[in-house]
């Protein structure tokens, strides 16, 4: 067994402004600016930070959904950070996404065994109309939905059904990568803790079965992730397992959003004091100097602004990128 299904070095995905009659670049949107990172078989890394930050980028470029502007996208040993459409073909039936809407998600004009079906067929994965609709029937019963529910239309499924649905199109292929962007947001709060229980049992049930699991809520992925990384305007600033993360967080950055989690005892939240950062989100057409957290960091000191910290194992296989991860705020 290899040691990671995915080997991310210094990813970077900049995005061309163009302006002028002519459309001439102008400057570059760095949605990504230098992400490393690694996904054992049966991981789940969690990925987090604010709106903005990134997240989603990175999930597009591993399925190539973007073609990065550098960096190396190392996908079950092989480079497909430069692959052409052709040759992606055959690595894209080990890769799956789960989109954040699973309104917008599914073609309203199919049928629900045919949106599920639509992969098995492009992959030319099943032989006959017989196979066709027992391994749909196989996918609807991984997903909790009953086959019963094969000839419906989107629209006569609930919230929940349809990201079931969307699940269920991801497995087809029997990927061993699923990239789930934001899979809960859409969702009320029973429904999430299906939806993240689900997938805990599909991993459990095939072990080489890896995540990347993208999302805002920071119990969440606390609860469905081994590790987790923290980004913060198209870098990772932090990173470690849950346990260690959530224990022992370094990055300032880190604790104001750990400190903006709500939590679910009120006599705890009344007491707790909150990590107010000050300032907006610097634009990635021009992030700061240096570290691009120092201008709304409450511990900045001169160096912070002169060079950027490297992402440095702090023990523990604790990663984070500070110049002073020792002080308190």
């Amino acid at each position: 067994m290899r040691d990671s299904i995915v080997d991310v070095v210094d990813l970077k995905m900049h995005f061309p402004v163009r302006r002028g009659f002519f459309k001439r670049k102008v400057a570059d949107v760095k949605a990504i600016d230098g992400v490393s990172f690694s996904i054992k078989p049966g991981e789940t890394l969690g990925l987090v930070g604010e709106s903005g930050c990134g997240k989603t980028t990175v999930g597009r470029c591993i399925t190539r959904l973007y073609k990065p502007s550098s960096g190396s996208i190392v996908f079950e040993g092989a480079d497909i950070s430069n692959m052409s459409e052709r040759e992606m073909r055959e690595h894209r039936r080990r890769m799956s996404l789960v989109f954040q809407d699973p309104y917008s998600a599914l073609n309203p004009r199919m049928h629900s065994k045919d949106i599920v079906g639509e992969t098995l067929k492009s992959h030319k994965l099943v032989k006959g109309k017989k196979e066709y609709e027992e391994k749909i029937a196989e996918l609807f019963v991984m997903s909790g939905l009953s086959p019963d529910m094969m000839d419906r239309y989107p629209h006569e499924f609930s919230g929940g059904q349809r990201q079931r649905l969307s699940i269920a199109r991801s497995l087809a292929c029997n990927p061993t990568l699923i990239v789930c962007d934001e899979p809960i947001s859409a969702l009320d709060v029973s429904m999430q803790a299906q939806i993240l229980n689900l997938l805990q049992d599909l991993q459990a049930k095939n072990p080489n079965l890896s995540y990347l699991f993208i999302s805002h809520d920071l119990l969440a992925v606390q609860y469905i992730s081994h590790r987790v990384a923290v980004m913060y305007l198209g870098r990772i600033v932090e990173m470690a397992s849950a346990t260690e993360l959530y224990s022992n967080t370094l990055h300032p950055y880190s604790k104001a959003l750990l400190s903006a989690q709500p939590l679910p005892d009120p006599v705890a939240e009344e007491s707790r004091s909150r990590i107010i950062l000050t300032g907006d989100v610097p634009t990635p057409l021009n992030p700061p100097p240096g570290c691009t957290f120092h201008p709304r960091c409450p511990v900045a000191r001169p160096e912070c602004s002169q060079s950027q910290p490297p992402l440095v194992d702090v023990g523990n296989e604790h990663f984070v990128a500070c110049h002073y991860p020792s002080l308190t705020l």
